[in-house]
């Protein structure tokens, strides 16, 4: 190893206290490593804390600036694999995600709610991912709907989706049938939980969490979208004693109903979708390498389309309309 070998970089997190007690909060950033609008909006909310322009007066902050190192260094969404799956401790860590959840996860559980931050592809407007309704089911139970519903309204973005983990699932369902049906011998990743991210960690854990989707990867735009969030929240959470934020509104619903994975490194788009294009029942979105097209089984939106998808990864995600908010 070399001075500059990422995998030497020290797992960084710096923790905020106001007097008075109150909520818990962490920020993440750059948990896939070509997504810095994070780590910038971190980075300036750090310097008003520090200056003393901004003041913590309740509960506390921590900041995690670039969660994943590897990836971060090497400007690629993952180090040796996509942190924000199957994110648990390991006993046996055999890749650098392993590590960093091995930090990351008791990290995690250390706190009552999380702000991930994040960024996408392909341009379009921020949104805001919350975990599912109350439940009492097995895959992801829950009771703080209502605390993710609130603070989502004050993000400053107009856009809500939920529905990730139970759609990743019943994609992993069907992964693993097309896997045995083809004869696949590859170790691929099916467990039901693959889907498992940070702010469905922190669920598990019994808090509650939001992924902030803030733009296009190289908007600048995105950098404020990140900022503005973070410096809502500590006010919504009542952490700087500033006047809560306004509530957007309308905000528009969706959800997540079906992952679509490419089954050929040659797939191909009928066109180049960008993520919440509309679309119509039997609209054309792509075709098999086969020869066999692929269209839309439902009015809704095309969500997270990846042209560069490799064979049996996400190609794109399907989503309703939702009655949510």
């Amino acid at each position: 190893m070399t001075a500059t070998d990422p995998t030497l970089l020290p797992f960084k997190s710096v923790r905020y206290a106001g007097p008075a007690p109150g909520v818990k909060l962490m920020v993440t950033g750059a948990v896939h490593g070509n997504e810095v609008c994070g780590t910038r909006g971190i980075e300036r909310v750090m310097a008003e804390l520090d200056a003393g322009a901004l003041r913590l007066r309740a509960g506390c902050v921590s900041f995690v600036p670039i969660t994943n190192a590897k990836a971060y260094v090497l400007q690629r969404r993952a180090g040796d694999r996509n942190l924000n799956r199957a994110l648990q401790p390991s006993e046996a860590p055999r890749e650098f995600e392993d590590h960093v959840a091995n930090w990351l996860c008791p990290l995690l559980a250390q706190h009552e709610l999380l702000l991930d931050l994040h960024s996408f592809l392909t341009p379009g407007r921020p949104f805001v991912m919350v975990g599912p309704r109350d439940n009492a089911g097995t895959l992801e139970p829950f009771a703080h709907a209502a605390d993710e519903e609130a603070l989502a309204r004050r993000l400053g973005v107009d856009r809500a989706v939920d529905g990730w983990l139970d759609t990743y699932a019943a994609g992993v369902a069907r992964r693993r049938q097309a896997a045995a049906a083809a004869g696949r011998a590859e170790a691929f990743d099916l467990h039901p939980r693959y889907g498992m991210g940070t702010t469905e960690y922190m669920r598990s854990q019994g808090g509650w969490a939001l992924t902030l989707e803030c733009g296009q990867h190289d908007d600048p735009r995105s950098v404020e979208v990140a900022y503005r969030a973070i410096r809502n929240t500590l006010a919504q959470l009542g952490l700087t004693g500033e006047p809560p934020p306004p509530v957007t509104s309308p905000i528009e619903a969706l959800s997540l109903n079906e992952v679509v994975d490419k089954v050929h490194a040659d797939d191909a788009f009928a066109r180049e979708w960008r993520s919440f294009d509309a679309l119509r029942a039997g609209d054309l979105i792509g075709t098999r390498f086969g020869g066999e097209q692929v269209r839309a089984p439902h009015d809704g939106w095309i969500v997270f389309p990846n042209a560069k998808a490799e064979a049996w990864q996400e190609w794109y995600y399907l989503a309703r309309a939702s009655d949510r908010f």
